[in-house]
């Protein structure tokens, strides 16, 4: 259905057919979002030693509202409008086109794809700080973390669901015992200091912020399952109380543990959660704790494969990757060989050291949440909520505001603080965007060859009209992102930058300062003579039509 038919309702309803519904409480909901988006507090512990304990308690309460909450509502609304699984594909596609949908679910798709196993290596982790571990046994228990919780997305969304209820319920005793046990020990002024002392103020927000957002991220995974939940009018209750109880969960805990441990200083080191519970229980107490640890990567792990199993799906029914994706299972109807090529990845990805991959699509991250923000400002007015009938929207004019408006301003300065070398390295996938989709359309056909009619292709370009000068736009974008960039970064690391780098990597790019400016910088150049070169020859020889009806 197009915009210029829309009567109301929902649209796209059928875009996967054979998927298997399923019936989700609003308390399944709750912990179905809480295990995928959180999973307990941890990695707070470095924001409050680098940012100060009470900048980390503000933040903690500021993030929700401008990061978190604007999130949960585009994905709520959005989800009900359009329940398909690889939301942010569809949603970019149906407001900006199918260069815009294909970038965004390219990156989606493999952040989700290669950093799932972040949690496994976590969780072997913690089981490594209490039992010894030779290599061996640490991959043979990786290899089970993995082939436990693949089985268990290859029964179906049901089964991933009870396994989010029952995890869930004991990481959240678990992190009320620290509330309550380190709230009952209070001890000293959570406040004090506010900052680090002798630490930059600047320094201390961006930290911060980067960290902050990093824990206030993931909703979008619903949008992965959307076309699967029965009732998808429970998303929005189900997200909003994830939301808060997600935000309870961090500062509550967070505050316990200051108050009733201390130095602050080391916190991520020496002192995290669990201390709160064995300094003041015992040892045996820490340990139930850590186990909880264990567990919290577990469900975030399970979730991880269910979104990163269907991501997939929608991009190869629209012949923008390899069909066998998209393919279901009869009885099920699952994506299985999607998973099991995830649950292979995994295998792989556990054995080598991945965290540049983790590094390079931290920023990746923060340009699809503030994206998606611009997707659903689009989608309302092409699709006005006067005719929804009974579906969930926002209820304010100034919703697309406050929604596509503060994850623009929080995004833009999480990407800038997160490091020159993530800054730098966040490119790289940025840029391969524009690389895969016009190989995909040429390979696999795209739009063009599942409805020609609706989706004509340029017979120069065999690309949509206007793609020509999409590209313009897109490296006029993110060229001047990295030029204007390269100069913040060094207001804001200049004085520091060089020593840091050096002394982190040692060798290599990552470890010259200048040199990762001079790199961004004319990259940044580069960038913006090509979007100047594509921005007026493809208004010349393929402008993006006017008034064009994306499907």
């Amino acid at each position: 259905m197009g915009k210029s038919s829309y009567t109301g309702g929902q649209i796209l309803t059928d875009v996967t057919p054979g998927v298997k519904k399923t019936y989700f409480s609003v308390g399944a909901m709750v912990f179905f979002l809480y295990c995928g988006c959180a999973g307990g507090a941890f990695g707070i512990e470095s924001m409050i030693s680098n940012s100060g304990p009470g900048l980390t308690l503000i933040l903690l309460v500021i993030l929700p509202l401008m990061w978190a909450l604007p999130i949960g509502l585009y994905c709520s609304e959005l989800t009900n409008l359009v329940p398909v699984q690889a939301g942010p594909y569809v949603w970019m596609r149906m407001a900006f086109g199918e260069f815009w949908g294909f970038s965004f679910g390219f990156w989606m798709a493999l952040a989700m794809y290669l950093t799932g196993a972040a949690y496994v290596v976590l969780a072997v982790d913690y089981i490594g700080m209490y039992i010894a571990l030779t290599p061996v046994t640490a991959f043979i228990l990786k290899a089970l973390m993995i082939i436990v919780f693949t089985i268990i997305n290859l029964r179906g969304l049901k089964d991933v669901q009870v396994v989010s209820i029952i995890l869930c319920i004991i990481i959240l005793v678990a992190f009320a015992a620290v509330t309550v046990v380190g709230l009952i020990n209070w001890e000293q002024n959570p406040f004090d200091p506010m900052i680090p002392e002798g630490g930059d103020v600047w320094s201390s927000w961006g930290t911060g912020i980067a960290i902050g957002v990093w824990m206030y991220c993931g909703y979008v995974l619903i949008a992965y399952v959307g076309g699967e939940v029965e009732n998808p009018q429970v998303i929005p209750k189900g997200m909003k109380i994830a939301i808060v109880l997600i935000a309870a969960s961090y500062i509550l805990p967070t505050l316990a543990g200051i108050v009733s441990t201390g130095p602050y200083s080391d916190w991520g080191t020496s002192i995290d959660y669990s201390t709160v519970l064995s300094r003041h229980l015992g040892p045996w107490a820490g340990v139930a704790f850590m186990v909880s640890a264990v567990i919290a990567q577990c469900a975030i792990f399970n979730e991880a494969i269910t979104s990163a199993g269907r991501s997939f799906i929608t991009l190869a029914q629209d012949n923008l990757c390899p069909k066998f994706l998209a393919k279901l299972t009869p009885n099920k109807g699952i994506p299985a060989i999607p998973i099991i090529l995830l649950g292979v990845i995994n295998l792989i990805l556990v054995n080598i050291n991945f965290e540049i991959l983790v590094t390079i699509l931290s920023p990746v991250l923060f340009v699809l949440y503030c994206g998606l923000g611009f997707a659903y400002a689009r989608l309302r007015k092409d699709y006005p909520v006067e005719k929804r009938g009974n579906l969930y929207y926002v209820k304010s004019k100034l919703a697309p505001v406050y929604i596509a408006g503060c994850p623009l301003i929080v995004g833009v300065i999480s990407f800038l603080v997160n490091g020159t070398e993530y800054f730098l390295l966040g490119f790289i996938v940025i840029v391969a965007a524009v690389i895969f989709y016009p190989v995909c359309k040429w390979v696999y056909g795209g739009l063009y060859k599942k409805d020609p009619e609706n989706n004509p292709i340029n017979p120069k370009t065999k690309l949509a009209p206007g793609d020509l000068e999409r590209f313009g736009y897109f490296f006029l974008l993110f060229g001047a992102i990295c030029f204007l960039g390269s100069f913040f970064l060094v207001w804001y690391e200049g004085s520091w930058g060089p020593d840091y780098y050096l002394e982190t990597y040692g060798t290599g790019i990552m470890s010259n300062f200048w040199l990762m400016i001079k790199v961004a910088r004319w990259s940044g150049v580069i960038m913006l003579v090509l979007g100047i070169f594509f921005k007026f020859y493809g208004k010349k020889v393929d402008p993006i039509p006017e008034n064009v009806e994306y499907h």
